[in-house]
């Protein structure tokens, strides 16, 4: 049996959606639908089978209330309405700005005032907190601080936002000295404390950059985990802990990490033949394709801007976009950058889980205003029930 291609032109998905080509369109821009360059015609565009068939289905009405509800937490509809961020027209926008633009002169701290409504923050804990046994890493330290906190902040229902917003920074500080070691000078910028705690001075301005990128990615699942435990009333030190619990998994945060083990491939046999390998033992290749760009990763792009990639990165992309048909993402861009400045092996997951702090926070604080209980019912598939 011959089997379907994953890729279909337009006329087909059309003749499947049974729409007008603006809806195809606008379900590509709004990144619903997976699109990519036709490599027959470049000025044509092809369509992931899979999105084009999942909106055919609701467009037919053939699903459920339970399916549409099922499918939205798989890069479906958002779950919850939030003001905070949104990638739209192929861009990450945080509150309507441009993210790509921001990284390009904004640091963390005035991201954070944006996202908070606040003015800009800064990231210094008020007090040291309780010692305990040296961590073997420092994402090991930054969870055992944040758990630290979390048995003893107060909760945050019923405390105003401006409090909030305070605890938050304060909250943030302790994370990042646990992460980072205590900062000789309050005054300084998170970026700036990156550079000189990994005694990388020139990379300061790059280091920058990528925070602003990553400050915030709407729904992804840390924020989902951090808005559900603040839909609780745990306290800002709990929610934090939350979504770096989950950024800690290989398909989150650590996916730069895949992409350093895929250099080390590349190292030894080459980048085609060491995608080729991945490929064979159906391994996902971390560092490319974006469900929510189907056009490329515009955070990816931003990055790139400012770091001359080397020979082996550089060749890699080449192999991974040809026999993938997907562009290049920000994990492959972190790994990039860390290795161009020779940064520590764990330095993209600490930028990843600093940066996002900021975003989890706003999105606290957005869910805290709700007052409402994040409680899904689950779709029983168990054995048949006892009468």
């Amino acid at each position: 049996m011959t089997k379907a291609p994953l890729w279909l032109p337009a006329a087909e998905a059309l003749d499947l959606m049974q729409v007008r080509p603006q809806t195809l369109y606008a379900s590509v821009s709004r990144g619903r639908i997976r699109a990519k360059p036709d490599a027959a015609d470049p000025r044509r565009s092809l369509y992931h089978r899979d999105d084009v068939q999942r909106i055919a289905a609701r467009t037919r009405g053939r699903r459920s209330s339970e399916t549409v509800a099922s499918e939205a937490i798989q890069w479906g509809e958002p779950v919850l309405p939030s003001a905070v961020s949104t990638v739209a027209e192929g861009r990450l926008w945080y509150r309507g700005q441009d993210a790509c633009e921001l990284a390009g002169h904004a640091t963390l701290e005035e991201v954070a005032g944006l996202l908070w409504e606040s003015a800009a923050p800064r990231f210094v804990a008020t007090a040291s907190g309780p010692a305990h046994a040296k961590a073997a890493t420092p994402l090991q330290a930054g969870l055992v601080a944040l758990a630290a906190r979390a048995a003893t902040d107060p909760p945050s229902r019923g405390r105003s936002r401006s409090v909030l917003q305070a605890e938050a920074a304060d909250v943030i500080g302790t994370l990042a000295d646990a992460l980072l070691g205590p900062s000789p000078s309050h005054a300084a910028h998170l970026h700036t404390r990156l550079a000189a705690a990994w005694r990388r001075p020139r990379a300061a301005d790059v280091l920058r950059r990528a925070l602003v990128l990553m400050a915030d990615h709407e729904l992804n699942a840390s924020t989902f985990a951090a808005r559900v435990t603040a839909s609780t009333g745990a306290s800002l030190a709990a929610c934090l802990l939350t979504g770096l619990s989950t950024l800690t998994g290989p398909l989150h945060g650590g996916a730069a990490a895949a992409v350093q083990a895929l250099m080390r491939s590349v190292a030894t046999l080459g980048s085609e033949a060491a995608v080729r390998e991945w490929l064979a033992h159906d391994r996902p290749l971390a560092a490319f394709g974006h469900p929510l760009y189907p056009a490329g990763d515009a955070r990816c792009a931003a990055l790139l801007e400012v770091i001359e990639l080397p020979p082996a990165f550089a060749s890699l992309r080449a192999a991974g976009e040809k026999l993938l048909g997907e562009a290049a993402n920000i994990d492959f861009a972190l790994a990039a950058m860390a290795a161009v400045h020779k940064l520590p092996v764990d330095a993209p997951l600490i930028l990843f889980a600093l940066a996002r702090t900021v975003g989890w926070t706003a999105h606290v604080l957005e869910q805290q205003a709700t007052g409402q209980l994040i409680r899904p019912r689950a779709r029983y598939t168990g054995p048949e029930l006892a009468r």
